[in-house]
C-alpha cells in the first residue's frame, strides 16, 4: 500500500483519481484550493513535509482555455500552471516522492495529421494555456527526477462540465445544433484514466505518456453525432470550420495522440470510446 497526495482532488479527473486509489487499497490524501493554495511554495512544502506522500498526482490546474486569454487572467494561469507545479516538484523532490502531472495535447502546435507521440518536441503551443502547461512540463523536468508526464484530451467525466454533457442538455432544448468538424481527436474518460494513473504511480516506469480512450480519431462533429445515437436524441448536427465556429482561444486542429507506448511499457490500455460514452451515459441517467 502506498500513501498518494492527490492535488486538485474535488475535480473533474481528482474525484476519480481518489476512488481507484481506495479501491486499490492506496491511502489517498486529496487536497484542493480550500486546503492547499499551490501557489504558496512553503504552504506546499509544509503539507508535503506532514504527510510525507510515497507518490503525488497533480491534478491541480487552470483549465479555464479561453478565459486564459484574458490578459486579466493570465498571471493567474501561469502563477498555477506554472509556479505551482515547480512547487509540488521541488516538495516532492525534498521528500522522496514520485510525481505524477497531467499535461494536455496543447503544448503541441496541433497542425498536421500525423498522431502526436511522447518524445516529440514541442514547438509553440497555440494558445496561453497550452504554453503554461508546457512551462510546467519544463518546471518538473528541471527539478525532480522520478516523473510521469501523462499528455490527455477531450477529457469528459461525471464531476463537472464536459462535451458530452453540454450536448446531451443542448439535445433537450434544440433540434439542430452547429459542432466543428476539423478539429480531430480523441475522448479521454476520467473513469478509465484514473484506473491507467494509480497503474502508473505503483510502477517505475517513469517518462512521458500520451492517454486517450482507444478507438478512431474523430472529429467533435463525428463525437456529438455518435452522443446523439447513443442517447437517441432527434437532433439534427451541422458540421462546421473551427473558423465559422469561433472561439477567443485557437484550438488545435490535430489532437491525434500516438497511445502505442502505453503497451510497449506493460500498461493496459484504456477502453474504446464509444464504449467508454456508454459508460458514462449509464451513469449520467442516475446523476
Amino acid at each position: 500500500m502506498m500513501k498518494v497526495l492527490v492535488t486538485g482532488a474535488k475535480g473533474l479527473l481528482g474525484n476519480d483519481v481518489m476512488d481507484a486509489l481506495k479501491k486499490r487499497g492506496h491511502e489517498a490524501v486529496g487536497v484542493d484550493i480550500q486546503e492547499l493554495d499551490i501557489t504558496d511554495q512553503d504552504a506546499v512544502m509544509a503539507c508535503f513535509e506532514a504527510e510525507k506522500p510515497d507518490a503525488v498526482i497533480h491534478c491541480a490546474a487552470w483549465t479555464a482555455v479561453d478565459a486564459a486569454e484574458e490578459e486579466a487572467n493570465r498571471e493567474t494561469c501561469r502563477r498555477v500552471n506554472v509556479d505551482g507545479t515547480r512547487h509540488v516538484a521541488k516538495a516532492c523532490k525534498a521528500i522522496g516522492a514520485r510525481m505524477l502531472y497531467l499535461s494536455t495535447d496543447y503544448v503541441f502546435d496541433g497542425q498536421g495529421s500525423r498522431p502526436w507521440e511522447p518524445d516529440d518536441p514541442v514547438s509553440v503551443p497555440l494558445n496561453f494555456y497550452g504554453l503554461t502547461k508546457y512551462e510546467g512540463e519544463q518546471a518538473i523536468v528541471e527539478n525532480i527526477s522520478s516523473f510521469f508526464i501523462v499528455r490527455i484530451a477531450w477529457v469528459f467525466g461525471v464531476n463537472g462540465k464536459n462535451f458530452v454533457r453540454t450536448m446531451v442538455n443542448l439535445g433537450k432544448t434544440h433540434d439542430r445544433l452547429t459542432v466543428v468538424s476539423d478539429q480531430i481527436g480523441t475522448p479521454t474518460f476520467t473513469y478509465d484514466l484514473a484506473r491507467l494513473l494509480v497503474d502508473m504511480i505503483e510502477t517505475d516506469k517513469y517518462g512521458y505518456y500520451h492517454v486517450t480512450n482507444e478507438g478512431d480519431y474523430i472529429s467533435w462533429y463525428d463525437y456529438a453525432c455518435e452522443i446523439f445515437r447513443q442517447t437517441g436524441q432527434k437532433v439534427e448536427v451541422v458540421p462546421v470550420s473551427s473558423a465559422e465556429y469561433g472561439a477567443k482561444a485557437v484550438r488545435p486542429f490535430n489532437s491525434r495522440m500516438d497511445r502505442s507506448k502505453l503497451r510497449e511499457m506493460g500498461f493496459q490500455p484504456l477502453p474504446d470510446w464509444k464504449d467508454a460514452l456508454h459508460r458514462y451515459l449509464e451513469w449520467e441517467t442516475v446523476l
